[in-house]
């Protein structure tokens, strides 16, 4: 309930991301617009982009219409934006404390600034995990955010053309670039980097043929969340296409040079990007006491409540039992939008006195695209059971799943305006970004 009589509800939401956005948007046209309470969306960074679509940021091949503008989305959703990364929490007092904002030079552009919340939800994602393992963070890009995504993408083309420009490419080594981790992201990233590099050449970058793509997994199986039939058919597209996989080979440290596995073999690599594994961010552990997992996930209940009755937390950062497995429920983009969809619920009950809905996850099963090359996947369903999927089915799944988070923030009107705005785009556009 709100603070006092002539309050409204104070709703803050931490993190922009697929679930974080979603659940702030329907909040702002269900309660925010006929003036019910107030929603607050902090996230530190001011444009918004599909975490699954990040691989396709650092090939440079995603359109920049994509990206999402807080500001411009809160205006149209009845929320407010606020930019920032929360730093701390004081559960006494109801507060968040907020870090100030600085430049590139370091100046402060925002100072510091504390927020009061009745309901608090916590959806700030995911982070790369290391394992501890030496030379990672120094030596490795990471594609957890979409400012590390354009890092990659930018040292990509700079690295093409330091290494082939003005240069005799017979005598040039191939532009070397190792993936650590063998799961959607990894091969997502090294089919999409394929492409890309055929797309250069064709540009007049470079010649053809000249990147060697590398993938460097612990498992002796890629992709394990699909059935091993699915990924064996995965990892032969790969090998088709000129991608090495270096299977059961667990990395034991990382240099400028390159990547060392535990059997001593030494990987050389130009770039080196780290998928192998996630967790929630570190500081989630010394938050005024909410309880945490050894990933750091905040633990939370049937209803997404954490151990405290106004703080929810839901996507990649909340650990939430998978009744009848062994797993909670997986990080998913279709879990983080069932999730925001439940909350958005429970929190308009919450203001009414009602009891909060149960959050039971729906598994529609996995798909993994290889770009222009291949889609290949599962599907879920209680008729059905599981089926595999493959070509111009999987592919069109695949790209309803973006379309369904697309018209939980836009709309049906403005998502089917903005698919054929993006097709007419394509025919005047180059297909990656060259600069």
């Amino acid at each position: 309930m709100a603070n006092d009589k002539n309050q409204k509800h104070q709703i803050v939401i931490v993190g922009g991301g697929a679930a974080g956005l979603e659940l702030a948007t329907s909040l702002g046209r269900k309660l925010g617009k006929n003036g019910l309470a107030e929603v607050t969306l902090l996230d530190d960074t001011s444009t918004h982009i599909w975490k699954p679509l990040l691989h396709e940021v650092a090939a440079g091949t995603l359109d920049e219409s994509e990206q999402i503008d807080y500001l411009a989305q809160a205006y149209r959703s009845h929320f407010r934006f606020r930019l920032g990364k929360m730093e701390g929490l004081n559960r006494m007092k109801k507060e968040i404390y907020v870090s100030p904002t600085v430049n590139d030079s370091g100046e402060e552009l925002i100072p510091k600034r504390t927020f009061t919340y009745d309901t608090l939800v916590m959806s700030i994602g995911s982070v790369s995990n290391t394992f501890s393992i030496k030379g990672v963070i120094e030596h490795c890009l990471f594609l957890d955010t979409t400012s590390q995504a354009f890092k990659f993408q930018k040292l990509l083309l700079e690295s093409y053309m330091k290494k082939y420009i003005g240069k005799e490419t017979a005598h040039v080594k191939p532009l070397s670039i190792a993936i650590v981790g063998a799961g959607a992201t990894g091969v997502e990233l090294s089919a999409q980097l394929h492409e890309v590099t055929s797309l250069l050449a064709a540009y007049g970058l470079k010649e053809p043929n000249n990147v060697k793509l590398t993938i460097i997994e612990a498992a002796t199986q890629l992709l394990p969340a699909l059935p091993l039939k699915l990924a064996s058919a995965t990892q032969q597209q790969l090998v088709n296409l000129g991608v090495d996989l270096k299977l059961g080979r667990r990395v034991t440290e990382v240099t400028k040079a390159g990547i060392t596995t535990h059997d001593g073999e030494f990987i050389e690599a130009d770039l080196k990007v780290w998928a192998a594994g996630i967790k929630a961010p570190d500081w989630l552990k010394q938050l005024d006491g909410l309880v945490t997992n050894h990933l750091n996930q905040l633990i939370v209940d049937d209803t997404l409540k954490t151990n405290d009755d106004a703080i929810f937390a839901i996507g990649d950062c909340a650990a939430c039992v998978w009744p009848g497995h062994q797993v909670n429920v997986p990080p998913r983009a279709q879990a983080a939008h069932q999730q925001a969809s439940t909350l958005s619920k429970s929190i308009a009950n919450r203001l009414s006195g009602v009891a909060l809905v149960k959050y039971v996850y729906q598994d529609y099963g996995s798909l993994v695209s290889l770009g222009q090359y291949s889609t290949v996947g599962s599907l879920m369903g209680n008729l059905m059971g599981s089926v595999s999927v493959g070509g111009f089915i999987a592919r069109l799944v695949y790209l309803s799943l973006y379309k369904m988070h697309q018209v939980a923030i836009h709309g049906y009107f403005r998502t089917a305006m903005l698919t054929l705005s993006n097709l007419f785009r394509r025919s005047a556009y180059t297909k990656i970004k060259m600069h």
